[in-house]
This record gives C-alpha cells, sequence and structure tokens, in this order.
C-alpha cells in the first residue's frame, strides 16, 4: 500500500501517522520528494482501513499496489536510483560500460584487457575470478589468484572491478575486494545468498535468470532490497527460448517494462544474449535506444585462444570501434559516457 501525503504537509503529522502504522506491525519507508512525501507500507496492510486513513486531511490519496514486488517497485519510488560507485552513477543519465574476459586466465591477458578497454572509453573491468560452468571438467576460473590480478588491473588503470560471486563462503573477500558484486544467472533465485548480500551496502549486480520472467527477477531483487540493501543494477542478458541460432535471446523489451515497473538501474549484456561477437554491436545499439543505463561486454586480446566464451567475445580493436559507435548514440538519448560528478561509495560512508 501507498500512502501519498499532501504538499506541505507538516512534519509532526507525517511522523505521527507513520508511528501509528508501525503500531500495527507494518514497516514504513518514507520517501520525500519536491511537491509530495510517499510512505511506502509494508508487510500485512489487511488490518489498516483505507477509509480511515483517508479521513486524515494531510492524505492525498491511497494507491493499493498489485504486484508481489514492493520496494522495488516505482510506486513505493517514483524517482529512478542511482547506484553510485566511485565516481559514477548508474542510473542517473551516465552510461556506463563494463568490459573485460569472461574468465581471468593469467595476469597478461587481463592487463593487456583492462588498459586497451580503459583507453577505449570503458568505465569498469568485468572478468570471472569464480567461473561457474555446466561442465565440471571446463576452466572454473583461478579463484583468489585471479581477484589479485583483478586488483592489480584496477591499481594500474583505476578501472572499478565487477566480478562473480558464488557462494556466502566468498562475501568476505569480495566485499572486501570487489566493486560491483555480479550475482550471475544460475545464482538469481539463490534466496540465502541474496538476503545475505542484502544485508550490506555493497552495489549488487543481478543478472536475469536464464528462464526467469520479469516478475521473478524483480522479486530475486526485491530479495536484496527487503534485507535493506538499496545498491542494485539489473542486468538483462537474454533467456533460453526454442530459437537455436544464437545462445540465448535478447529480450529487449524487458528494459522499457523494467524502468516502468521499478526504479532500478537496467543495463544489457548483448555477449551472453547472443554468444557471437559480430551481433555484439546491433544489439548493443538496440539496448541504448530502448533506454538502458549501460552495457557489459565481453573483451579479449586473442579469443579464438579464450578458456571460455571466446565465440562472444569481441577483440580489442573491435571494441574499440563499437565504443565509437556508442558515445555518438548515447548523446542522441541525451546520456554522457561522463561522470556528472565524483562521488564516494555508499558503504564507505561513516
Amino acid at each position: 500500500m501507498i500512502i501519498v501525503l499532501k504538499p506541505h504537509s507538516k512534519e509532526e503529522r507525517i511522523l505521527d501517522m507513520m508511528k501509528r502504522i508501525e503500531a500495527m506491525g507494518l514497516r514504513v519507508e518514507r520517501t520525500t520528494g519536491v511537491d509530495y512525501t510517499i510512505l511506502a507500507l509494508v508487510g500485512d496492510t489487511s488490518r489498516i482501513s483505507q477509509s480511515t486513513l483517508k479521513t486524515d486531511d494531510i492524505v492525498h490519496k491511497i494507491i493499493k499496489v498489485q504486484e508481489p514486488f514492493k520496494r522495488v517497485n516505482r510506486f513505493f519510488k517514483p524517482e529512478d536510483t542511482v547506484v553510485q560507485v566511485g565516481e559514477h552513477a548508474i542510473g542517473g543519465g551516465e552510461f556506463v560500460v563494463m568490459a573485460g574476459p569472461c574468465s581471468v586466465e593469467s595476469e597478461k591477458q587481463l592487463l593487456e584487457t583492462a588498459h586497451s578497454v580503459k583507453k577505449s572509453g570503458a568505465h569498469f573491468l568485468r572478468g570471472g575470478a569464480y567461473k561457474p560452468r555446466t561442465s565440471p571438467y571446463a576452466f572454473q576460473g583461478l579463484g583468489k589468484k585471479g581477484l589479485d590480478i583483478l586488483k592489480l588491473a584496477k591499481d594500474e588503470t583505476g578501472l572499478g572491478i565487477v566480478t562473480e560471486l558464488l557462494s556466502i563462503e566468498q562475501l568476505d573477500l569480495f566485499m572486501k575486494d570487489v566493486d560491483i558484486i555480479q550475482i550471475g544467472a544460475r545464482n538469481m533465485q539463490n534466496f540465502s545468498l541474496l538476503k545475505e548480500l542484502g544485508k550490506t551496502k555493497k552495489p549488487i549486480l543481478l543478472k536475469r535468470g536464464i528462464s526467469a520472467t520479469i516478475e521473478e527477477w524483480l522479486m530475486s531483487a526485491e530479495y536484496i532490497m527487503s534485507e535493506g540493501n538499496k545498491n542494485i543494477i539489473l542486468c538483462e542478458r537474454g533467456i533460453r527460448t526454442y530459437e537455436g541460432y544464437t545462445r540465448n535471446t535478447l529480450d529487449l523489451s524487458a528494459v522499457p517494462m523494467v524502468k516502468r515497473l521499478s526504479h532500478l538501474p537496467v543495463i544489457v549484456d548483448p555477449s551472453h544474449a547472443a554468444g557471437l561477437w559480430w551481433m555484439v554491436e546491433p544489439l548493443s545499439k538496440g539496448a541504448i535506444v530502448v533506454g538502458a543505463d549501460g552495457l557489459m561486454v565481453e573483451v579479449h586480446p586473442e579469443p579464438e585462444k579464450a578458456l571460455s566464451d571466446g565465440a562472444q567475445s569481441l577483440k580489442l580493436e573491435n571494441f574499440r570501434d563499437l565504443m565509437g559507435e556508442v558515445e555518438v548514440l548515447v548523446r542522441t538519448q541525451g546520456k554522457s559516457l561522463k561522470p556528472k560528478k565524483k562521488g564516494v561509495m555508499p558503504w564507505m560512508e561513516s
């Protein structure tokens, strides 16, 4: 349930209403906008009489939220959420690009990639230190050594690190060393893991599950936010359909739909969506036009030698060319590849 209060409502009246509602066993989350104050009620609202609430002269209107997701719902927070990571604001009109290899394979491979994508204009370095693979015999990543190489690349280039977390046991390590924790498609509904991430303030990049509906995806975000963490970035990476010509089917319609339903920023991963390097450019352009807040692109200095996902990885020069196209198209959407202002990471605030 959403209670929209009239403009210029007195603070003591607002606080009194919040106290009365909380006394009924509900949680109240307040959003103060330019004109209206919104009270979002979380819990069993059946015990509250809407007619009684409407008799209070500070109430403008009451909205019943039909969707099962509450905190991530745009009704709860009409303004877009902006996730601040270092100097970059994801969701605030800045278009961010995360680029790098599927897997961290060696120091030479990652440093060469990091310096190149930085020069081409990428904002974050992506790379898997721990890799969930369909086959137990496939390359599983370098583990802790891979994280150390990512940290070295960050020190040399200044690029923030985006890498995938597989289990709760790795969380302390990731809290210390990683800028954005990625939750992959396979773990989208690992609810115990999501709840632990919700107890932190670390930015979480939540990929859509391989066969997940939009509602299931948003409900997974709800698990994180229900524990208090509001720094969530959604990532559309394609879903499994009957089509066999591409690895997955990129659901570009999910971007405007999610932005209508939710206040969270959305980025697109065209590499995993298609599984084919030559489709990354057109899918990236489509993502920009439908309103995405960023891209996650796989880049490798020698894709033909990659230990994972080489077929969908761009060469360094191909990524440079893509960024030239991206810069032009992003401007047509009123966004920019450059940060508006410097900020601090939320979890570093006192």
